[in-house]
């Protein structure tokens, strides 16, 4: 019996690696924006710790240039989330691109999948075609020796 041998297997082979890295691509993309997402709630808890000993400073005789300390470093504070979500949302559209990638690299791998299963669906029927001419010709012969 003949063993089914795909040409382009290398190509299924290709197109599997391809969908493994993207799948990794995701992956550190994800973790990326994970980083991402804990440093901004970092910066607004340190920034709500700020703004309550501000609060309380209000209530109590404080100098004016600790006010104006604490303010200023608030506003360094702020400037800083507004830069951390900026970097939130440039990582979610990361995540976003990669997740688009892998959809398109599982596609490709399916198609190639597909072709290469057709392929062997039809080296399976011509082999079956072969064994039962091969079978009719044996019957054949059979029927033929008794008569002579």
């Amino acid at each position: 019996m003949a063993a089914f041998r795909y040409s382009f297997q290398k190509i299924v082979d290709l197109k599997g690696s391809e969908k493994t890295q993207a799948e990794w691509q995701l992956s550190a993309a994800i973790g990326e924006l994970a980083a991402e997402e804990k440093l901004l709630r970092e910066l607004e808890q340190e920034r709500y710790a700020w703004e309550q000993k501000l609060l309380h400073c209000s209530e109590q005789a404080v100098p004016l240039s600790e006010l104006q300390s604490i303010q200023l470093y608030l506003d360094h504070l702020i400037s800083r989330i507004v830069n951390k979500s900026n970097d939130v949302q440039r990582a979610q559209r990361a995540v976003d691109r990669c997740r688009s990638q892998l959809a398109d690299r599982m596609k490709d791998e399916k198609v190639w999948l597909k072709a290469k299963e057709n392929a062997f669906e039809r080296f399976r029927y011509a082999l079956q075609i072969k064994e039962q001419n091969e079978l009719d010709e044996m019957a054949t012969v059979r029927f033929m020796i008794p008569t002579q």
